[in-house]
């Protein structure tokens, strides 16, 4: 999302890195670019205007000009500055008598079905036994799209037929207390805009079930019209928290960097993909790192530990490192790495030069790789997987028949695959000594 504006302040930083000292004049001409960068990336105007003056204030004094770099001190300022601008991490409140009831609000096409069954996921990973109640009655498919979500996930979907969400939701609670349930998630009706008939039936429903915590999902591609919205549900309901959608897209992103600042209300959850697990905690601190090109090497980390089983990952290490390692745990490797999210969404968690240098790759292009490599590999046998020496002529003709490919991409991966165990065994012999060998 934040592809371009991460490029203009890497512009910016760069020039400022380069100086050995840095005069007030290098100063005001580093924050004009700046200010242009956050307004065309749709940052609020008075958010903008905070920020500039914060940062320029401290970067004219003396903690930069005493500085041994200048440059990377004012980075470290904006970085700071902006942490301050999204606004501190904030937990689910889960406090008081079980069950706990949370509400999920916002306009249509929001993500809101969605994003309940993704916040009912992680509860349930944490131990919760979670409710999920369908009191949306009025858009076409949608209890059956939450019922659906419901079997995906393993979690009781509660709904009445004709029943009025206010009453419905009573109802839902009486039976979540008797069944021994410790969240009750209520994915409410949205409605295309704001209208006095939604909000008296989101208040009815907040008094019947007097909630812990009200989220609205807000769709964050939208841009500013995210923060009327926002500000429309906070002025009408007690909205406590905020989960912004489609962070994987490729909108200028400035909503999720004002929105906090101009409601005043916390940020819990940034919604990442399609994808049932793609969710992550706001941690702000995370986000400014990907926002300056730092990467979020944390997040990286965190979505392969979820998806990566360890006692495989141990395993296919043991051969990897003893020149033991099979097209079969490359396959295996590849649907791993399939469900960390899309190449985009990687590439964007890797810091520095790595990251910029990776982002140079087309993701399409990326994507479309390891598509053919998928093909190519479930078009082999098992046993073809596991002795790769069996491929003779024959065989990759109809590998490359079968994956819709030619016995030349066939060979090319066949090659890396080769090159890969060379490495590893080159590795585990010397210690990593002899790795430079296999580059001249």
């Amino acid at each position: 999302m934040f592809e371009n504006l991460t490029e203009r302040l890497n512009k910016v930083f760069a020039g400022l890195t380069r100086r050995g000292k840095l005069s007030p004049e290098d100063v005001d001409a580093a924050m004009r670019e700046v200010r242009i960068a956050l307004l065309e990336a749709d940052v609020h105007y008075s958010v903008v205007k905070t920020f500039i003056a914060n940062v320029r204030e401290r970067a004219i004094g003396s903690e930069v000009s005493e500085a041994l770099n200048p440059g990377q001190m004012v980075i470290k300022i904006v970085n700071e500055e902006l942490i301050a601008t999204l606004g501190p991490a904030a937990k689910l409140n889960l406090s008081g008598e079980k069950p706990r009831v949370v509400m999920f609000v916002g306009l249509q096409g929001s993500g809101k079905t969605t994003h309940t069954a993704k916040v009912a996921k992680v509860l349930r990973g944490q131990g919760e036994r979670v409710l999920i109640v369908a009191a949306d009655p009025y858009r076409p498919a949608a209890i059956k799209q939450l019922q659906t979500l419901g079997e995906r996930i393993n979690v009781e979907v509660f709904t009445i037929d004709g029943a009025k969400p206010p009453e419905l939701s009573r109802k839902a609670l009486d039976y979540a207390k008797k069944g021994g349930f410790t969240v009750v998630l209520i994915d409410t009706a949205g409605r295309s805009q704001l209208d006095d008939v939604l909000m008296e039936e989101l208040r009815a429903i907040q008094k019947v079930t007097n909630p812990v915590e009200v989220l609205l999902v807000v769709d964050s591609m939208i841009g500013q019209e995210a923060l009327h919205v926002a500000e429309g549900f906070r002025d009408t309901i007690q909205i406590t928290g905020l989960i912004l959608t489609k962070m994987d897209g490729d909108s200028r992103g400035g909503a999720a960097i004002s929105i906090r600042s101009v409601t005043g209300v916390p940020i819990k959850y940034l919604g990442v993909g399609e994808g049932i697990d793609a969710l992550e905690v706001y941690d702000p601190s995370r986000l400014s790192s990907r926002i300056l090109g730092m990467g979020d090497i944390i997040g990286l980390i965190e979505r392969a530990e979820s998806v990566f089983n360890e006692k495989q990952a141990q395993q296919q290490a043991g051969r990897m490192l003893s020149g033991k390692f099979t097209l079969e745990d490359f396959a295996s490797q590849l649907r791993q790495v399939k469900k960390m999210g899309s190449m985009r969404q990687i590439l964007e968690m890797l810091p520095g030069s790595l990251g910029q240098a990776a982002r140079q790759i087309d993701p399409r292009d990326a994507e479309k790789s390891l598509k053919t490599t998928e093909a190519i590999l479930g078009s082999m046998t098992r046993k073809e997987r596991d002795n790769p020496d069996l491929l003779n002529a024959s065989r990759k003709r109809r590998i490359a028949s079968g994956s819709g490919t030619d016995v030349q991409e066939v060979n090319r991966l066949l090659k890396q695959f080769r090159e890969s165990q060379k490495m590893m065994k080159t590795i585990q012999k010397t210690g990593g000594k002899g790795l430079s060998n296999l580059f001249r």
